[in-house]
């Protein structure tokens, strides 16, 4: 599982905060891709890239991912959508590492798996701290939705692993649909999603 984010965490930002999650079995299919992006194809436009993100990539670079995407078995991806519009929870409000992990363990409600399970996430917070935050509430999540075995979270940078370039590509994909209205990205993704709407808190 790869987890990212789109959107910002404070009230004077963006209307939504979008957490995806894109879940696979096997990451080498991304990896595939992303060597190929940048050996032929999409060479030039990628030669200064450290990595791919979707608010700085082309237009081409957006569709052609989010296709390949759909040729890739036993994918599925999870949203959480919060409408900070509608926020209303002081703790919520005033600690934006809480919110952050409230969001995100929106995206538990999805996931049914009865075995062991490998987290990757961006690593956006710096301290160790909020890292052990994090992994313990969303451990505590999963648990209370699916059986897991065995499950290990890694805060890891996105440059360094092709399936956190898509959570955030995918990610960038919905902020696009519903900050902005435009579902141009969201309407070419074909596999498996689930959406959690958070109107309200």
């Amino acid at each position: 599982m790869y987890i990212d984010e789109s959107g910002d965490l404070g009230l004077n930002g963006s209307n939504y905060l979008i957490i995806v999650a894109l879940l696979i079995k096997d990451f080498r299919p991304l990896d595939r891709v992303i060597k190929n992006m940048r050996r032929n194809k999409f060479k030039k436009e990628l030669s200064k890239v450290n990595e791919i993100k979707g608010n700085k990539s082309s237009f081409e670079v957006r569709i052609h991912m989010l296709k390949e995407l759909n040729k890739i078995d036993n994918s599925k991806i999870l949203a959480a959508v919060l409408n900070k519009t509608n926020l209303h929870s002081e703790f919520l409000i005033n600690d934006k590492n809480m919110l952050y992990n409230y969001v995100a363990g929106y995206l538990t409600h999805q996931i049914k798996i009865n075995g062991h399970l490998e987290v990757r996430i961006d690593k956006s917070k710096g301290k160790q701290m909020l890292r052990d935050d994090f992994d313990h509430y969303f451990r505590a999540k999963i648990s209370n939705n699916s059986i897991i075995k065995n499950i290990k979270i890694y805060h890891s940078y996105s440059h360094a692993w092709s399936g956190l370039q898509f959570a955030d590509m995918i990610a960038w994909s919905f902020f696009q649909k519903y900050e902005h209205k435009n579902s141009l990205y969201t309407n070419i993704i074909d596999i498996n999603c689930f959406i959690s709407k958070i109107w309200n808190k």
